[in-house]
């Protein structure tokens, strides 16, 4: 999945930090390409981990309360864009996070990295 990410990454001429995380938030895998944004590190963190605790598109926060679960968890939950969960034949075992580009850039990173391995995904 590291290597499809920064493939596309690449191809996009964005660097970028990827994050892959279990269905428990733990990490697994991460990279913070050179000239990706250090602190892009944190919000792909953020991503993977929740995508995987709702077990869909870190952008399915409702704005209304992002700053809220921001708050009330640290950080560790997020509604910016990038972050998608990771589900083969309908189980969910993980998700991935990417930051440091567009929202867009960063949810194709991420669409690239999932379709390497068959995972489904719905965009954000």
């Amino acid at each position: 999945m590291l290597q499809a990410a920064v493939a596309k990454a690449e191809a996009l001429g964005q660097p970028q930090c990827i994050v892959i995380v279990d269905a428990s938030g733990e990490l697994l895998a991460e990279i913070r390409m050179t000239g990706a944004k250090f602190l892009s590190r944190k919000s792909a963190r953020a991503k993977a981990r929740t995508a995987a605790s709702i077990g869909a598109p870190s952008a399915a926060i409702p704005e209304a309360v992002r700053p809220h679960i921001a708050s009330a968890t640290g950080g560790e939950v997020t509604g910016l864009g990038g972050g998608l969960p990771i589900r083969v034949d309908g189980v969910l075992l993980g998700g991935i996070g990417v930051g440091s580009g567009s929202a867009e850039q960063d949810i194709s990173v991420a669409q690239s990295a999932l379709e390497s391995v068959g995972a489904d995904f719905s965009p954000a």
